[in-house]
């Protein structure tokens, strides 16, 4: 927005008489409007960082571990879209929420090691439990949504996490329902058995992205033969990122609860997949 416009006057003794004055409001008002401007940066400098930071970092593929039946984190690779997008808080996301769940539950589990297969790597199978981060980036060919499909109704469960928006929902939907082309994707209750499985969630109210508090989370599903009574076959984190709270969880970029309640919403997620 342009400032305040100063009247042209028709006589310069009246114009030369005006301009101080005018001069003074112009300076205050664009004086003020650069403090706010200068704060507004400040504040997603600091914000925005650990984001930009862990979705730009440089990293090395770390080897995945083999199957043993030791529960193993797994995240998805996506070859088409933006295709660093998969790879949002790798690998320090993985390494923090292993060591809380290992501390918090008797599973069996790798706490120094973590796996990233493509949609369709056949290895996928020996695992029931997959991440998929960044979904507004996701453009599954037809081979991999196949593949994933296949997965999905085998028994393996599916969490998606981070993203934000009216854009980024609509590439997600069109590629979740490329997977699940008979999907419903339907709001989730708090009373679901998800959010029981380990913690008692009360409530799903209270987190956003950490992008911008404007994105309030939401939960949707998608079950089994679109029927609620049956098993819960993807848990859609909307408007958050539960990956980013965990990744950051030990540096203080973040309110306490809310990386707390994403350790919370991630645990649930676990347990529920690996007991249905």
């Amino acid at each position: 927005a342009s400032g305040p416009s100063v009247s042209r006057w028709s006589d310069s003794h009246q114009a030369s008489n005006m301009m101080p004055a005018a001069h003074g409001m112009r300076s205050r008002f664009f004086g003020s409007r650069l403090a706010r401007v200068v704060s507004l940066l400040l504040l997603a400098m600091l914000f925005g960082a650990p984001i930009a930071w862990s979705q730009r970092q440089r990293f090395m593929l770390e080897p995945n571990v083999p199957y043993d039946g030791r529960y193993t984190f797994v995240r998805l690779r996506y070859t088409q879209g933006y295709r660093m997008a998969w790879s949002a808080d790798y690998p320090q996301m993985e390494r923090n929420f292993m060591t809380i769940l290992g501390d918090l539950s008797t599973l069996r589990l790798h706490k120094k090691a973590s796996n990233v297969h493509v949609l369709d790597d056949p290895a996928l199978n020996h695992y029931p439990i997959a991440y998929l981060t960044e979904p507004g980036y996701w453009m599954p060919t037809p081979q991999e949504a196949e593949a994933l499909r296949r997965w999905i109704q085998k028994g393996g469960f599916l969490i998606v996490d981070d993203f934000y928006f009216d854009r980024q929902w609509d590439v997600f939907e069109k590629a979740m329902l490329s997977v699940l082309p008979t999907a419903r994707i339907v709001p989730m209750d708090v009373s679901h058995p998800i959010f029981n499985a380990f913690f008692h969630i009360k409530t799903l109210d209270g987190m956003t992205h950490p992008a911008t508090p404007l994105a309030k989370a939401e939960y949707l599903g998608i079950y089994e033969d679109n029927d609620p009574s049956k098993r819960l076959q993807v848990i859609i984190n909307y408007n958050n990122d539960i990956g980013d709270y965990m990744e950051w969880s030990g540096e203080g970029w973040y309110p306490v609860n809310f990386s707390n309640d994403a350790y919370k919403f991630a645990t649930n997620y676990v347990m529920y997949g690996l007991t249905h």
